[in-house]
């Protein structure tokens, strides 16, 4: 972006603008801050399950939950989409209810840490099969459709270079394609299916390449690049709002951590570390913002102290709320209420 410009115009009238970049980064801020605390909660023994970070996503999915709707469109989030999460509107709190268990997070304390969501929100739980949120996300949209509900409304998701050679993801957006559906999916290719390199999971020299089986537009980004990613993705959700039909983006990164925090990602050459790849999005984002006068030093610093403190506010108050109780609670898959249930079992005795 030009710093003697607000906004930058492009094919389909999509601009980006100070405040989208700013919201953008606050949210990418906010996901590296609260999971640096999920780091620290799981090898303290907090945290019972997996940990899945974002480190070095934060800008491909970031700036697709900015460029969504809330109230409108259907985002679901993988297991490296704390940023978009918290761009598309889900409250700190909703992630350490659930990392730690709580029975008044949105899943109730019944299902760990990624798998949360609320659908009535338009945000699907995030299910493991990794590439099956494609079906999923189209699936909405085709209903939306039946119901003379989709004018205007984009639906999307994030998957890994691995998620690409699921059955789930060619049905999924094969379906999408064939019924033109507002369908965006992103493919951060970090590299690494878990410790799979990418000469290992697909032939062809570019994953973009992809999109012309599928009869649908593809783009390839630099994901550690905020403002190429902020004009490469805002601009396919808004082609996908205007009735282009599915959308597929490439964002080339590199995983910052391991799979998850049980795994400490040895099987990554240092060669790819210190690489193009290797850079971290957020260091380059501040770099970014600053050069081109959206946001000073001082604001950014101001945002790290306010997110840190509202993080270690969520996280206390989860740890201070109840874990769920077996022998008070009906476990009813579809209930929405907590029916008190007599303790009636020996060991409560």
């Amino acid at each position: 972006m030009p710093a003697d410009s607000d906004t930058q115009p492009f094919a389909s009238g999509w601009t980006i603008d100070r405040d989208f970049l700013r919201s953008t980064f606050r949210s990418m801020l906010s996901a590296r801050i609260l999971e640096n605390k999920l780091s620290s909660l799981y090898k303290a023994g907090k945290i019972v399950g997996g940990v899945y970070l974002g480190k070095g996503q934060e800008a491909v999915s970031a700036t697709l939950g900015t460029a969504l709707k809330q109230g409108t469109d259907i985002f679901a989030p993988l297991i490296r989409d704390q940023a978009g999460r918290t761009a598309f509107g889900e409250p700190l709190i909703d992630c350490t209810r659930t990392y730690l268990g709580a029975v008044t997070g949105p899943m109730r304390g019944r299902d760990g840490n990624i798998h949360r969501g609320r659908p009535k929100d338009g945000m699907p739980a995030m299910i493991s099969h990794l590439g099956a949120q494609l079906p999923l996300v189209a699936g909405m949209l085709f209903a939306r459709r039946l119901k003379g509900q989709l004018p205007g409304v984009v639906g999307a998701t994030c998957v890994g270079d691995g998620a690409t050679s699921t059955g789930a993801f060619h049905e999924g957006l094969n379906f999408a394609a064939v019924e033109h559906l507002p369908l965006v999916v992103i493919v951060a290719n970090n590299q690494f299916a878990y410790s799979t390199p990418n000469n290992r999971q697909f032939a062809c020299s570019d994953l973009v390449d992809r999109a012309r089986g599928y009869g649908i537009t593809g783009y390839s980004v630099d994901g550690t690049d905020l403002l190429a990613c902020a004009n490469v993705i805002g601009e396919a959700v808004h082609r996908a709002r205007l009735g282009a039909g599915p959308q597929l983006i490439v964002a080339n990164l590199l995983r910052l951590s391991g799979h998850g925090e049980h795994d400490d990602g040895s099987y990554v050459p240092d060669s790819l570390r210190s690489g193009h790849h290797g850079r971290d999005c957020i260091e380059v984002a501040m770099r970014q913002l600053v050069e081109n006068h959206i946001a000073t030093i001082e604001e950014i610093l101001t945002w790290q102290d306010e997110t840190a403190d509202a993080v270690q506010r969520a996280v206390a108050q989860a740890q201070q709320e109840p874990l769920p109780d077996p022998y008070r609670e009906s476990w009813t898959a579809l209930s929405t209420s907590f029916p008190t249930v007599p303790n009636t079992h020996p060991a409560l005795a």
